[in-house]
């Protein structure tokens, strides 16, 4: 385990040259850098946003969706059948012709009979529209506030200014109390998203949010570690920008507020396109590539830190392309059509090589 540490902590890997875990151990009175134990304190932090998030669902959301006339309303169950399980479980969801047959004289069911027991359960395990809306809504307020935190305090931040001061004294940079709680918040919120995974309805696109989340994780921490935090939080808050935006559209979706929904993923679609197609690659990957080049020099973690951000703005591109298309049908037919389902672009895009993306 020893061998295994040291191979992982390798210095030579995350730090610049000539700077050691040792120098950055301990600093002068008063000072705190980044450690990589801070990050420990995401997990209960995210077991208490977990539990606040069931909380407003129930005493917040939940009313505002009935106020709203979306009731949550109880689905047909499928009558219990072991056979018909097994083959929905096992085999296919959504059986053809052959299976239908094959199934029906088996139990001695019409085939009507038979289909209709599969679209019952397969309307089981999709999520009501109240259920989404709850969901949307506590990330809706969620983005909101973190954005709004983020926002107001980069304001006042000289990095958000000149992104020369991410790299300035790098790695010595002092880890701030407001800066911590800014990052540590959004890593346990993503800690909270894997735990809901397994107790919210389990949807078609679990493995790839599932991997989206790890991701995530994983690379706000490894930023976090070699004290890239400057630059992550610009990159944070640049994400943060859109995406209540993009849960905003969604509550009008589902509140069959057709106008509103239509207006909003227009708004959202500039917005995404000046934040990660313009201010993402001109202003933060310039920073990243060149100015940390010139003041701070390559080394191994760099290069890694960099080609991630780079894989990042190629999904950038394809969801707004995604995005587009949407938008361009929302202006021919009058209708925003979500893709894949009115959860939209969150629930079905490829997001597992994402760093910050929400």
């Amino acid at each position: 385990m020893a061998a295994l540490s040291a191979w992982f902590w390798n210095e030579r890997f995350w730090l610049p040259h000539n700077v050691t875990w040792a120098d950055l151990a301990d600093p002068a009175p008063g000072v705190e850098y980044p450690k990589a134990g801070h990050l420990l304190n995401a997990l209960p932090l995210a077991l208490g946003i977990f539990a606040v998030r069931i909380l407003f669902e129930r005493f917040i959301a939940s009313p505002c969706a009935r106020s709203l006339h979306i009731q949550p309303g109880v689905l047909r169950q499928a009558q219990p059948n072991a056979m018909l399980e097994k083959v929905f479980t096992s085999i296919t969801k959504n059986p053809d012709s052959r299976h239908l047959d094959g199934l029906s004289k088996q139990l001695d069911w019409e085939v009507r009979k038979v289909q209709r027991w599969f679209r019952h359960r397969r309307n089981q395990d999709k999520p009501s529209t109240h259920t989404k809306f709850c969901e949307s809504m506590w990330r809706f307020t969620f983005y909101s506030c973190i954005f709004t935190y983020g926002f107001r305090f980069l304001w006042q931040s000289p990095w958000i200014w000149d992104t020369r001061h991410c790299w300035y004294g790098y790695p010595y940079q002092v880890m701030t109390p407001r800066l911590y709680y800014y990052y540590v918040t959004e890593l346990a919120f993503y800690w909270s998203l894997m735990f809901s995974q397994f107790t919210d309805i389990k949807r078609k696109d679990f493995l790839i949010m599932f991997i989206h989340h790890l991701a995530t994780i994983s690379l706000i921490s490894f930023s976090y570690v070699n004290n890239m935090v400057r630059v992550g939080s610009l990159v944070m808050c640049v994400h943060d920008s859109s995406d209540f935006l993009l849960e905003a559209a969604k509550l009008a979706n589902y509140a069959k507020s057709q106008r509103l929904c239509d207006f909003l993923f227009i708004v959202f679609s500039v917005v995404f396109f000046i934040t990660r197609l313009v201010i993402y690659p001109i202003w933060i990957l310039n920073s990243t590539m060149f100015e940390s080049w010139a003041i701070v020099g390559p080394y191994p973690s760099w290069w890694l830190f960099n080609f991630l951000l780079l894989v990042l703005q190629v999904l950038h591109i394809i969801w707004f392309y995604l995005i587009a298309r949407i938008a361009v049908k929302a202006m021919l037919r009058g209708k925003t059509a979500f893709v894949s389902s009115p959860s939209g672009l969150r629930e079905g895009d490829p997001v597992f090589l994402s760093v910050f993306v929400q």
